[in-house]
């Protein structure tokens, strides 16, 4: 499961471009690998169709159907809409061994993935927080 990263992601930019171009609390998730509190995050338990992107470069990471009601306060899926749109790589922080979850493309801290979620079809809980994605939700009625 594990994917290191690239060494440059594709899109880069300064300390001080990620800051003008985020919300500080974006910015705490996103480029420091912060995380927000358990069940407030926007998307939590948005039920809408559509795909999910990077909230620092845009790049398409999730889609609604792969969405799943995991109960651990933060969105789930159980995969992201290519293997390469993500970067996995392991995290030893808060005394303990994790998989974070990175954008392929800016390399941006979107959460953590599991291998806990049997009732899926790849049994994988990507847990991200809902700060470093934005839902692009589908029009009503479209297929």
């Amino acid at each position: 499961m594990n994917r290191e990263p690239a060494a440059t992601p594709s899109v880069v930019k300064s300390d001080e471009q990620w800051r003008a171009l985020l919300s500080p609390e974006e910015y705490k998730v996103l480029r420091q690998a912060g995380t927000e509190r358990a069940f407030t995050g926007e998307y939590t338990d948005t039920k809408s169709d559509g795909v999910y992107s990077c909230r620092a470069c845009g790049a398409e990471l999730f889609r609604s159907d792969a969405k799943f009601d995991s109960h651990c306060g933060w969105p789930s899926f159980y995969e992201p809409t290519a293997d390469d749109n993500v970067i996995l790589r392991k995290d030893k922080s808060m005394f303990m061994t994790r998989v974070e979850v990175l954008c392929a493309t800016c390399h941006s801290h979107l959460g953590h993935v599991f291998e806990d979620a049997p009732q899926t079809p790849t049994g994988d809980r990507y847990c991200i927080n809902s700060v470093s994605i934005k839902l692009e939700a589908k029009p009503e009625g479209a297929t």
